[in-house]
């Protein structure tokens, strides 16, 4: 048997003004409207819900069992249809999974974590490096949030570009080219180590190099930054990097950063998530704490 769920919400009105003119006045409907309504619900429930009594009307003992039963389920589905858009961090419990390379979650982590532990101590912050190939787990919910260069084409993708970040060159702080104003000769003659996560021994610079009348050697394609600098560290090689994103990476392995002889578009640090969480007071909000902390470190 099919049933009408706005049954319910009829019932429920009855039962609380136990009258069909208090239920029409608050559902704003006429009062043979909600009568038609009652006479539904007596042949579906076998019951008369309300009979009256001298010049009122009072529940049957059915009605009376079912009342609060009634009541709770008509409340759900209003929370269910209109959910509460206002948001309170500070109660908030739930996890949320971060996608990024390396350099971004060295740089963001420190900042991001520190301003949700401070407005939503029950918030659990899980990051997961890149993988070396696209993958669905954007599109199945299982990441919240892709941080990176790239931006997705399909619709039913976001994207928000959250800042710029300029190149530089990471080296040994007593490698040759350490010193003030190396020119792109020399960068193009030392070893490189490439960042890609899919492993491509080339690079946009390449083809900048290449338009020049230069070639460099690639000694090595590594998916992370943190790699790629340990390599540096031990040896002549240099990476190419960005320099705020860079910057913790780069200390931490004692490394310099000089600017890149050759100018260079910035790269771009988009947000991307499904559409599915436009409309998540949680998730925006989780999308204004990673604005903020990436304004915060380029601030700095």
């Amino acid at each position: 048997m099919q049933l009408d769920l706005n049954l319910l919400t009829v019932l429920d009105a009855l039962l609380e003004e136990g009258s069909v003119m208090g239920a029409a006045e608050r559902l704003h409907l006429s009062s043979p409207a909600v009568s038609r309504t009652l006479g539904r619900l007596r042949a579906v429930t076998g019951d008369d819900i309300l009979v009256r009594t001298g010049h009122s009307m009072a529940p049957t003992p059915y009605a009376v069992s079912v009342r609060e039963e009634v009541h709770r389920l008509v409340r759900q589905a209003h929370e269910v249809l209109s959910p509460i858009r206002e948001l309170d961090p500070a109660a908030m419990d739930r996890t949320f999974t971060i996608q990024c390379h390396d350099a971004v979650a060295a740089s963001l982590l420190p900042v991001l974590v520190g301003r949700i532990q401070q407005q939503a101590p029950g918030v659990q912050l899980r990051a997961l490096a890149e993988n070396s190939v696209d993958t669905d787990d954007l599109r199945h919910g299982r990441v919240d949030l892709e941080l990176g260069d790239s931006r997705p084409s399909m619709p039913e993708f976001r994207s928000e570009p959250l800042g710029n970040d300029r190149f530089v060159v990471a080296m040994r702080a007593d490698h040759p080219c350490a010193a003030a104003g190396f020119g792109l000769a020399s960068y193009a003659a030392q070893p490189h180590v490439v960042i890609s996560r899919r492993g491509r021994l080339t690079a946009p610079i390449d083809d900048m190099l290449a338009a020049e009348g230069l070639h460099r050697r690639v000694v090595a394609a590594v998916a992370t930054v943190s790699t790629a600098l340990q390599i540096a560290a031990r040896g002549d090689a240099l990476v190419t990097c960005t320099a705020v994103l860079g910057r913790p990476l780069i200390e931490a392995f004692g490394l310099v950063a000089r600017p890149l002889p050759i100018e260079t578009p910035a790269a771009t640090v988009n947000c991307n998530w499904h559409q599915r969480y436009d409309s998540d007071p949680a998730h925006a909000w989780l999308r204004e704490q990673v604005r903020a902390s990436i304004e915060e470190i380029t601030a700095g």
